[in-house]
């Protein structure tokens, strides 16, 4: 950790900074689940024959499931997903995807990242146009940031803006500097002046978080993705959109064609009570209210296991939805296991839709600049 210059001003405490003027605006966090979410196994259906008929070693049984209503349940190891659903604060949004989605990694993750499920899609993604309508050439602040330890996915590239991506919120501390002295017009040399200043101060809250510390997480890598996400937002390090992941990249771990069952579990284990804690976290002190933190996974899963006891590439999927300013609650229906598409759910909630909700009703922004055309809303977030 880099030390302070000793005539830094005194750093805020952890109430203090949360009071700080100017913490008021709306972040998004996107989480990815590398490799092909199993929604069935997350949402689970555990009131239909077929999908105990469909999953003899897989299938989860109401009693061991966390109640969702009296046909659908979260996993058993879904506790945190549990309570935040119970707290209003979970929206799971059923069905969604793209009825032409690619079944095959690569493809369906380029469609998810550009928005767009035509190849070959835009040379941007739809994270970085979205963090090139919130750049401002005048401030010093960084609007996006991935935060992991994978090579960057393809939906945080911008076209105006850098993205950079960070292990822990040290990386944004810089050292202490003497103040560059400003001339007459020389423009660039103030403009370098201001930034180092800004860049000083937003290493000087960082600080201050770091040291008040963290809530309590458990021992997880995506658990200390969010304490850092977590640790920027209540030091105001002025980051509007963050992206993460869980599962790996590339064909990630929820690619279960084999033995899903304990590996699906123990990433569904991860999963919720991650971020459960980055929820608690944040409510401590009222700033879940400014978060809405997206899930998404390139493809489900099918509806029947294989010999392997695995499961194959699917289409629709649950997404979540978390925050203090979220509409909890089931939104659409649970698409039929009566009627599949290569033995996969249907998908009936274009995923742009979800896009489009974040990006005009959440972040401020004109979602058909960043998704080419407007989407219909869907009601996820409170009026």
């Amino acid at each position: 950790m880099l030390a302070l210059a000793a005539s830094a001003p005194r750093l805020l405490t952890r109430s203090a900074l949360a009071l700080t003027p100017g913490k008021d605006e709306t972040i998004l966090v996107v989480l990815q689940l590398s490799g092909g979410n199993d929604g069935l196994n997350t949402v689970i259906p555990f009131a239909d024959d077929l999908y105990h008929q469909s999953r003899p070693t897989l299938r989860q049984v109401a009693a061991q499931a966390q109640r969702i209503n009296d046909q659908l349940a979260f996993h058993p190891r879904m506790e945190g997903f549990a309570r935040l659903h119970a707290e209003g604060q979970l929206a799971i949004v059923q069905g969604v995807g793209h009825a032409k989605s690619d079944r095959n990694h690569p493809g369906a993750l380029h469609m998810w990242h550009t928005a767009e499920p035509q190849p070959p899609g835009p040379p941007t993604g739809w994270l970085g146009r979205a963090a090139d309508q919130l750049w401002n050439p005048d401030s010093a602040n960084l609007p996006a940031a991935f935060i992991g330890a994978i090579p960057q996915p393809f939906a945080s590239n911008a076209e105006r803006v850098i993205v950079p991506s960070l292990r822990t919120s040290r990386d944004l501390v810089c050292p202490p500097e003497e103040p560059l002295a400003a001339g007459p017009g020389a423009a660039l040399l103030d403009h370098a002046r201001q930034a180092t200043a800004a860049a000083q101060a937003t290493s000087r809250r960082i600080e201050a978080v770091r040291r008040a510390g963290a809530g309590d997480y458990p021992q997880y890598r995506l658990a200390d993705e969010l304490r850092t996400i977590a640790q920027l937002i209540r030091a105001d390090a002025g980051i509007r959109i963050y992206f993460t992941e869980l599962g790996g990249g590339g064909i990630g771990g929820f690619d279960n064609h084999a033995g899903q069952l304990g590996n699906h579990c123990s990433l569904l284990e991860q999963l919720s009570a991650s971020i459960a804690a980055f929820a608690r976290d944040l409510q401590r002190d009222q700033l879940f209210d400014r978060v809405a933190l997206l899930t998404f996974s390139e493809f489900g899963r099918t509806l029947h296991e294989n010999g392997r006891r695995g499961t194959g590439h699917g289409s629709a999927q649950p997404v979540f939805v978390a925050g203090g300013r979220v509409q909890g609650g089931l939104v659409g229906v649970h698409p039929s296991l009566a009627d599949l598409d290569q033995d996969a759910q249907k998908v009936h909630t274009d995923f742009r839709r979800v896009y489009a909700t974040l990006l005009d009703r959440w972040l401020g922004l004109d979602s058909r600049v960043v998704l080419g055309a407007p989407y219909a809303p869907v009601a996820f977030l409170r009026a």
